[in-house]
């Protein structure tokens, strides 16, 4: 508690699933926020009010971070709010759908690619002079197992992405090192109880790979969430490049 307090983040993708989760626990632990959402706009009110019940400042804002000026629009008006920016979440991503190679046509590829390496580009590059200005910042970037080890059948395109991430992760860390700014990922496994699983993960499966996991459990928003939270208030800690691995054992490396 109170390990981010005054401090400004921007969360992306907060309105529900693993962002809502780390957006409530970046509240708990004191940030002001700006709460991105592209369609869940009730997720994002209610952490805005949550927010604003324990005495912080906080903003909702639209956009859909598929397209380059939508992103810029959105990290101006979010550090317009906040007055600067200490911490950066980039967690939105999206599986979309799934495509073996066969049916993997190039509209599919550059839309998940989009969604999840190119957003992540276009707020980042759109944020760095905030970042810069705060001395000791923080970037926290969402992969996936899949990107570890390659995902579940028809996750090509979203592996792949998810792969970038963390090489971004790394190179990015090293570049912006000398200017204070850290930067490391979280890589989720099976975390059950948001949309995304309801979506993409039948019961059949979820309950195979939970067999497979050395800890005999699914993960929670929570797990991550903590996660998150850990790497984003570390503000000159000496953990940069780090991808931190959340899966109960499956992956380890």
């Amino acid at each position: 508690m109170g390990t981010l307090k005054g401090k400004c983040a921007l969360v992306t993708g907060a309105g529900q699933g693993l962002g809502f989760t780390i957006a409530e626990e970046m509240i708990k632990a004191g940030a002001d926020v700006a709460l991105h959402y592209y369609s869940s706009e009730a997720g994002a009110r209610e952490l805005k009010e949550a927010a604003g019940k324990a005495g912080q400042r906080a903003e909702i804002f639209r956009a859909d971070l598929t397209k380059e000026n939508e992103c810029v629009e959105l990290v101006q008006r979010a550090t317009s709010f906040l007055g600067g920016l200490d911490v950066l979440i980039n967690n939105a991503g999206d599986l979309v759908g799934r495509r073996s190679l066969g049916d993997l046509d190039t509209l599919f590829w550059h839309k998940v690619m989009a969604i999840n390496m190119d957003s992540l580009l276009w707020v980042t590059r759109a944020a760095l002079p905030c970042l810069e200005q705060a001395g000791a910042a923080s970037i926290v970037n969402l992969s996936s197992i899949a990107g570890r080890k390659g995902g579940a059948p028809g996750s090509l395109a979203y592996s792949a992405a998810k792969g970038a991430v963390l090489t971004w992760t790394r190179a990015l860390a090293l570049e912006l090192a000398p200017k204070g700014i850290r930067v490391n990922a979280v890589a989720p496994g099976l975390i059950l109880g948001t949309r995304f699983h309801a979506t993409h993960t039948t019961a059949t499966a979820a309950e195979e790979t939970i067999r497979q996991i050395p800890l005999r459990r699914a993960g929670t928003p929570a797990d991550v969430a903590r996660t998150v939270v850990f790497l984003a208030s570390e503000y000159d800690g000496f953990i940069t490049g780090a991808t931190i691995d959340i899966n109960g054992g499956v992956y380890c490396a």
